[in-house]
């Protein structure tokens, strides 16, 4: 690993930290809040790369559980791990190495239609598919009820899925970080 793979990742911890900054929206049905962090997590996967990207999240992560209030609401601290939104933080780190996987094998022909198609399958449906489950074994909540109060979550996702792929082709085009040998 070089001094510029642990600069990237460091920055892309920052980036996704500095979302917390906008503030959650709680919904009532939900104990899982809606934030802008997931859009870091698309971001650090799909600029670059799974092994990065993934460690940045990772490293994300072990900052709250040793107890920085980086997540959304000031929240930190070990005990957001054994919550309802415990699933999702998993869900981030899994999300940022699995879009980072497709955008390195799809990297010759990334588009804004397949870096978009790659962020809706890794940064909404990967996810999902951990935070979900998470809500019900964490918060009690039935998975049909968690799955329910998801759907409320999709059209804010694909809005930065989308935000998240136009960045990922733009730096594809002016300062390619994946293509360069890590």
């Amino acid at each position: 690993m070089t001094t510029r793979d642990i600069t990237l990742i460091a920055l892309f911890t920052a980036l996704t930290a500095v979302m917390a900054v906008f503030p959650p929206v709680t919904l009532p049905f939900l104990p899982v809040p809606i934030t802008a962090q997931s859009l870091g997590v698309m971001l650090a996967g799909g600029v670059l790369g799974a092994k990065r990207g993934g460690l940045a999240i990772l490293l994300l992560l072990v900052l709250v559980a040793i107890g920085l209030p980086l997540l959304s609401g000031g929240r930190g601290g070990l005990s957001v791990f054994f919550g309802p939104t415990a699933g999702f933080l998993l869900g981030w780190l899994l999300a940022a190495i699995a879009i980072g996987w497709m955008t390195e094998k799809f990297w010759d022909g990334l588009s804004f239609v397949s870096a978009t198609l790659i962020c809706v399958i890794g940064g909404i449906g990967v996810m999902y598919a951990v935070g979900i489950p998470g809500i019900t074994l964490m918060a009690g909540v039935p998975i049909s009820k968690a799955f329910m109060g998801s759907v409320t979550f999709i059209p804010g996702d694909i809005v930065k899925a989308l935000i998240a792929a136009a960045v990922m082709v733009t730096v594809k085009k002016s300062y390619p970080i994946i293509g360069q040998a890590a």
